[in-house]
C-alpha cells in the first residue's frame, strides 16, 4: 500500500506536453466547467480510461462466455448508471465505450450545484464548496471533484448551518433586498464632494 503520506498520483499527464490542439481544447474545458487547473482534468480524464479500460477487458471475455465476465460486465453498468454516466436500463459495453471526458466533468458538484442555481458562475460554485456552503443531503461536502450519484442529486442544497442557506443573502442568485418598512424615510444621495474634493 505504501505510506499514507505519500499517495500515489491520480491522473496521468498527456504523453507530449506541447500539442497546440490538445492544449486548447483543454483550456477551454476548464472555462467551461470552472475547473482550478488542468489536473482535474486530467483526474476526470483518468477515471473515464479505467471505465473504458475495463470495458474493453470485459467486452473480449464475454466474447469468449466468460461467466464471471457477464457478472462484473452487469456491475460495471450498474455502476455507471447510479453515477448517472449511463442510462439505468438498456445500456451496453458500448455506451461505456463512447463516453467522453465532459460526461465525467458534468458529474462533479462544481457543476452541478452550478446548473441547480445555487451559484452565479461555476467558479462561485467551486468557492462555495470549499467553504462550506454545499451538502449532500444532511452531509456537508467540501470536494469540488465529488462525483454525484444519481440518487443523491436531488439532495445538493446549502448547508443549514451556512449563512448562504439564508433566502436573502446577497451571494445567493435571485436574491432580492428586503423591502424598505413603512414610514421610513428614503436613503438620502450621497452629497457632492467640496471645491477642495472632499464631502463636505
Amino acid at each position: 500500500m505504501g505510506d499514507p503520506k505519500f499517495s500515489r498520483r491520480r491522473y496521468e499527464r498527456p504523453s507530449h506536453p506541447w500539442e497546440g490542439e490538445r492544449i486548447k481544447a483543454e483550456n477551454e474545458l476548464l472555462k467551461k466547467y470552472g475547473l482550478k487547473n488542468k489536473k482535474e482534468l486530467w483526474r476526470a480524464q483518468s477515471v473515464l480510461r479505467r471505465f473504458r479500460h475495463r470495458a474493453r477487458q470485459l467486452q473480449a471475455l464475454v466474447r469468449y462466455g466468460d461467466k464471471q465476465a457477464g457478472k462484473e460486465k452487469d456491475q460495471l453498468i450498474g455502476r455507471l448508471g447510479r453515477l448517472g454516466l449511463l442510462p439505468t436500463e438498456g445500456a451496453s459495453l458500448d455506451d461505456v465505450l463512447g463516453l467522453d471526458v465532459e460526461a465525467v466533468l458534468s458529474r462533479r458538484l462544481q457543476t452541478l450545484a452550478f446548473v441547480k442555481g445555487l451559484a452565479f458562475t461555476p467558479h462561485q460554485a467551486r468557492q462555495f464548496i470549499t467553504h462550506g456552503h454545499v451538502a449532500i443531503g444532511p452531509r456537508r461536502v467540501t470536494v469540488p471533484g465529488y462525483l454525484v450519484t444519481r440518487m443523491e442529486e436531488t439532495g445538493i442544497a446549502y448547508d443549514p448551518r451556512s449563512p448562504i442557506s439564508h433566502d436573502l443573502h446577497p451571494a445567493r442568485p435571485g436574491a432580492q433586498p428586503p423591502p424598505p418598512t413603512e414610514g421610513e424615510p428614503p436613503e438620502a444621495p450621497a452629497a457632492p464632494p467640496g471645491p477642495g474634493g472632499e464631502s463636505p
